[in-house]
């Protein structure tokens, strides 16, 4: 080989080992995060099973909730935007608004989703969390999400509370009865399981080796139910286990007095 072939090669080389990677991927035609960037278990590393997921939250939430283009949804953890790509592939253009600690993820979500669906928008919230945000701001009673009384229909939380502290998701559920229009429904998953203590945060010998702060948080049925009722809420339907690790979804709508009451009505 000649000198400058070799350099071409050696050149060729470090650009290669140099270059950005690609943050995203295109799939069944939509734009998704690259599978390194994906959170979750190994299985969303798939792209096929990437698609699926997110078509089968727009359904849960078209099917349960009764999500049209008319619904205004707040996506509280919406990473990367997996719900959001959902509801674009099932239901179509609505007013969305995604949530998260991490500004990495709002960044990718505003580049790859919100420039070509404006009507889908992000934000950073920089609330604390000691296992993805521990420098952020630590939750007390005048937390306000930056979201208007009233003006939401319908609130996700997938995995969110699976990863927060108690004390953190009653300031939360607060919020959302504020948040929530009359009528609108909240969904979140998290681990329940009956005749367990009230809420263990990594218990020993549960189903997943847990590893690092707030990985598992885990709810007594009964506790949680009498829980939510306490912060304002109705438990509409309850799914044991079927969602990611085992954790199970909550469907909830608001007491309309406790509506009011947060709404300043």
């Amino acid at each position: 080989m000649s000198t400058v072939g070799m350099l071409y090669r050696k050149l060729g080389r470090l650009w290669r080992r140099l270059r950005p990677q690609a943050d995203s991927v295109v799939s069944s035609g939509s734009v998704i995060p690259a599978p390194d960037r994906r959170w979750c278990g190994p299985e969303f590393k798939d792209d096929d099973f990437y698609i699926h997921s997110a078509e089968c939250e727009a359904i849960r939430l078209r099917d349960r909730m009764n999500c049209t283009r008319q619904s205004r949804v707040l996506d509280v953890g919406c990473g990367q935007g997996r719900l959001a790509i959902g509801i674009q592939r099932i239901i179509g253009e609505l007013d969305y608004v995604g949530l998260d600690v991490d500004r990495g993820s709002i960044d990718w979500c505003k580049r790859h989703i919100e420039s070509a669906h404006p009507t889908f928008r992000f934000a950073v919230c920089n609330v604390a969390n000691e296992r993805y945000n521990p420098d952020g701001v630590r939750l007390d009673q005048h937390f306000l999400f930056d979201v208007a009384s009233g003006s939401r229909d319908i609130i996700y939380l997938y995995s969110v509370f699976s990863h927060t502290t108690e004390h953190d998701m009653r300031v939360y559920l607060r919020e959302f009865a504020r948040i929530l229009a009359p009528g609108g429904g909240l969904v979140f998953t998290t681990f329940v399981e009956d005749g367990v203590e009230s809420v263990a945060i990594n218990p020993p010998n549960y189903r997943l080796a847990c590893a690092g702060p707030l990985h598992v948080v885990r709810y007594d049925r009964q506790y949680l139910f009498s829980l939510v009722e306490e912060e304002g809420f109705l438990v509409q339907e309850f799914v044991y286990g079927l969602d990611s690790d085992g954790q199970s979804s909550i469907y909830l709508v608001a007491c309309p007095t406790t509506r009011m009451n947060r709404s300043g009505n």
